[in-house]
Parts: structure tokens; C-alpha cells; sequence
């Protein structure tokens, strides 16, 4: 997927949640814009009020009010907001295996994610995107205009992206695991004795 033309553009996708770095992100945003430095920032998902971690409404109403930043809410095919996007962020404090920073990868983006678990299994940092610590607005600015700044490394870290999202994560390859997995627990596991007294 070839980078959008015009104002460089970053998007954030998943739940509106504290634990999702989202207030981190938008004070990202902000500080880049106390440096003169004007860049679009997507907020594509929804708060979650059953999760004490959702942003509240009042803070999302202050949001909607800061230049560049954009409340997409849900998005069903979320191609369309990589397709707008030069990089994929997600700051978030802890992750399982986060399929956004997958889907970015398919999408052939570069990445910024923090360095915990979960994302640093994407993210490889100086391979595909940049690492930065949880809950550090600063780092991340630094990050973001890091790859702002240099066309060469978003395009290297994005060819990256690419490539570990199909050599490791294509369903081929999780379905052939799987498939390789089962066989070598059977071929270990002891006959069944299923049918005998």
C-alpha cells in the first residue's frame, strides 16, 4: 500500500482506554504542535464504559477540539485508515499479540509501539518501526518526527513490515504451525484407550 499524499499522518486503531496509551498519544500530538510541527493524528475505535480504563466522554469532547487530532470512532474495514496513514502508532502500557499493529504491518506501514510485551514481538526496533517506553509523551513525539522527518527509513521499516507480517503471521504459516504442533503431540501422545475395560 503505497503512502498517502499531504500532511504526514499517524493513526492510532483500538479501544479508547488509558492501558492503550491514548492520552499519551494526544499529548504526543500536542507537544509536536508546541513545536511548530503540524501532523494529522486518527483516533479510529470507541470507548469502552464498561472498562474503568475508558476515556471519559468530557476528555473525547476536549479531543475533538485539537487541531489534527480526528475521532474517527469505529471503522469497519480499517484498511481505509492505514490506507490515510504513514505510520501506525500504539503506546499502549501492556498488549497480548495486538492485531492493529498486525493489520499495519500487512499494510505495509511503519511502526511505533512501546517496548512491552506483546508489541515489541511486531515492532523490531530499527528493523521495521521505532520502540519508545510506556507513558512517555516525549519519546513518542520524538519517535513520530523521527520518522516524519525521514522518508528512506519509513520506507525501509515499512517493506519490513510487510515481510515479517507474511512470513510469520499469514495464515498459511499459523495454520501450517498448528498443523505441525498437532502432529507432534500425536506421535507422542500415548495410545488411546478408548473402546477397552
Amino acid at each position: 500500500m503505497a503512502e498517502p499524499a499531504g500532511t504526514f499522518t499517524i493513526a492510532f486503531v483500538g479501544r479508547l482506554l488509558d492501558d492503550k496509551g491514548v492520552r499519551t498519544l494526544v499529548r504526543a500530538h500536542e507537544l509536536l504542535a508546541q513545536r511548530g510541527i503540524a501532523i494529522r493524528t486518527l483516533l479510529a475505535g470507541e470507548p469502552d464504559p464498561s472498562n474503568p480504563a475508558s476515556i471519559p466522554e468530557q476528555v473525547l469532547a476536549g479531543w475533538r477540539r485539537v487541531p489534527g487530532l480526528e475521532l474517527l470512532g469505529h471503522v469497519e474495514d480499517i484498511r481505509g485508515v492505514w490506507a490515510q496513514a504513514h505510520v501506525a502508532v500504539l503506546p499502549s502500557r501492556r498488549e497480548g499479540l495486538p492485531k492493529s499493529l498486525l493489520e499495519a504491518a500487512a499494510c505495509g506501514r511503519a511502526l511505533i509501539a512501546t517496548d512491552v510485551p506483546g508489541c515489541r514481538e511486531i515492532v523490531r526496533n530499527g528493523i521495521n518501526g521505532l520502540l519508545v517506553p510506556p507513558d512517555d509523551a516525549g519519546a513518542l513525539a520524538n519517535a513520530i518526527e523521527s520518522l516524519m522527518r525521514d522518508s528512506a527509513m519509513r520506507a525501509r521499516f515499512a517493506g519490513a513490515s510487510r515481510t515479517i507480517a507474511v512470513s510469520e503471521y499469514s495464515n498459511e504459516r499459523v495454520a501450517a504451525e498448528i498443523t505441525s504442533l498437532y502432529s507432534r503431540l500425536l506421535a507422542h501422545a500415548p495410545s488411546s484407550k478408548l473402546g477397552r475395560d
